[in-house]
């Protein structure tokens, strides 16, 4: 990148800042709330003290494989929108294997992983195939196999694995301790879940832009027809990239089990799968972005719980002022790219 683009990226991505700052006055004043004082206490609240980053990146790690995730599918142009559904089975299948150990060790916990990596990715290949042979679209497909994910996490919590003599949505049974993935010594947070994170990010990087699979996979988002025209198995590798998507969502519904609820409960997800999409149309799907926006989004969710307790205010605004963050950018980035047409026009 020559340093021409460099500084028309910055005054873009300054000019995506100003716009968020000037709509996060607009729909904070309404609700009551000082605006600039609001983005201090929702920033000051996931990062003024070492307990409150551990749990910044307990959320960052599961946020994370979910938006490196979606990046595989959408090289080839699909939005794996069932990516939410993916991470509760994922957390299904972790649970299950779990189940019939009173105590165990790291055997135990990989175990649990690789059956969670395979429950995603299996909730990934039926959208997958759906998508392939069925022509129905992802996107539908998707939110469709998201709320089946939710219904069987439901019927499990009540039925089959329901906590002996409560029926609640605090979910199943607790896992013993042993069975809990190791902290980062007072944090809340676990080394091997930050370890699984960042690997997933470097396999990605290498996968999708130092690999032939990464090429024909975007030779196949750019093109389908002529994919099939020289022999690039278009329908193996969309199948194989909502695998891999769908692995990696298993992977982060897993760290949810492991390290941060310890049972299967109705939440399990936390709504990582949808704001992975957000996250990922924020970085304009470009992988050296993803974790920076993931760890601002982390912070955002853990600064959120500080609004009611100081200021009154219920937390669900930090959700809106994310929204209002992602709106700025697509407005930006399609302010730019009428631009970009109007001169090659001209």
């Amino acid at each position: 990148m020559n340093r021409e683009s460099l500084l028309a990226q910055t005054g873009w991505l300054l000019a995506a800042a100003a716009l968020a700052l000037l709509l996060t006055v607009l729909v904070t004043l309404p609700a009551g709330a000082p605006p600039f004082e609001t983005i201090y206490v929702l920033f000051k609240g996931g990062l003024d003290s070492v307990s409150k980053l551990g749990r910044v990146l307990s959320v960052w790690v599961p946020l994370t494989l979910c938006s490196v995730g979606l990046l595989i599918p959408f090289t080839a142009r699909l939005w794996n929108i069932g990516v939410e559904g993916q991470v509760i089975m994922g957390a299904i299948f972790c649970t299950a294997a779990l189940r019939p150990v009173d105590e165990g060790g790291m055997l135990q916990i990989t175990l649990a992983i690789g059956a969670a990596m395979l429950g995603g990715a299996l909730w990934a290949l039926l959208a997958g195939l759906l998508r392939v042979f069925g022509r129905v679209h992802e996107i539908f497909s998707g939110l469709g196999l998201n709320f089946v994910a939710l219904g069987v996490t439901l019927w499990l919590i009540f039925g089959p694995w329901k906590r002996p003599g409560v029926a609640s949505m605090s979910g199943t049974e607790p896992l013993d301790v042993s069975l809990w993935l190791p902290k980062a010594g007072s944090l809340s947070v676990s080394w091997t879940g930050l370890g699984l994170a960042l690997a997933a990010i470097a396999v990605a990087a290498v996968l999708l832009h130092h690999t032939r699979w990464g090429l024909k996979l975007r030779a196949v988002g750019e093109n389908p027809k002529a994919a099939t025209l020289f022999s690039l198995g278009p329908r193996r590798r969309l199948l194989q990239a909502f695998m891999l998507c769908g692995g990696l969502a298993g992977l982060a519904g897993a760290t949810q089990v492991l390290s941060v609820y310890h049972r299967l409960l109705p939440s399990i997800s936390s709504s990582y799968g949808y704001t992975g999409l957000l996250v990922g149309m924020m970085a304009s799907y470009r992988l050296g972005l993803v974790p920076f926006i993931c760890l601002f989004f982390a912070v955002l969710n853990v600064g959120s719980i500080q609004l009611p307790l100081q200021m009154g205010l219920d937390s669900s605004l930090s959700g809106v002022i994310q929204g209002v963050m992602v709106l700025s950018v697509f407005i930006v980035q399609g302010l730019r790219l009428w631009l970009r047409q109007r001169r090659e026009g001209a």
